[in-house]
């Protein structure tokens, strides 16, 4: 399979909703999400070839971690670009309740 850029599709809000909230509840105290800025997101989609962006889970010293690389159309990590890490957790950069929060 190769990958084109239209991977993945947009999501109910119910049953978004519905997942997080069995993920909080499976994993009490634990970080719920990150946060990566627009900008470093965008420098990983501009770089040339890259259709996509891959997220990898992670752990720094024990603490949930989220990696993401860019992806070409082969599938292949464009890992000898740009790579982002240390993204905002969520606690405690979680913004007000929300059907995906709380």
């Amino acid at each position: 399979m190769a990958f084109t850029g239209n991977e993945a599709e947009e999501f109910p809000l119910e049953t978004a909703s519905e997942w997080t909230r069995n993920y909080r509840t499976a994993n009490p105290g634990a970080k719920i999400a990150h946060f990566f800025g627009r900008n470093i997101i965008q420098r990983i989609l501009d770089q040339r070839d890259c259709v996509g962006i891959r997220v990898y889970y992670a752990l720094d010293n024990g603490e949930k971690q989220l990696i993401m690389v860019g992806v070409d159309a082969k599938e292949n990590d464009l890992y000898e670009g740009i790579i982002a890490e240390r993204s905002y957790g969520c606690p405690p950069y979680c913004g007000q309740s929300n059907p995906l929060n709380s």
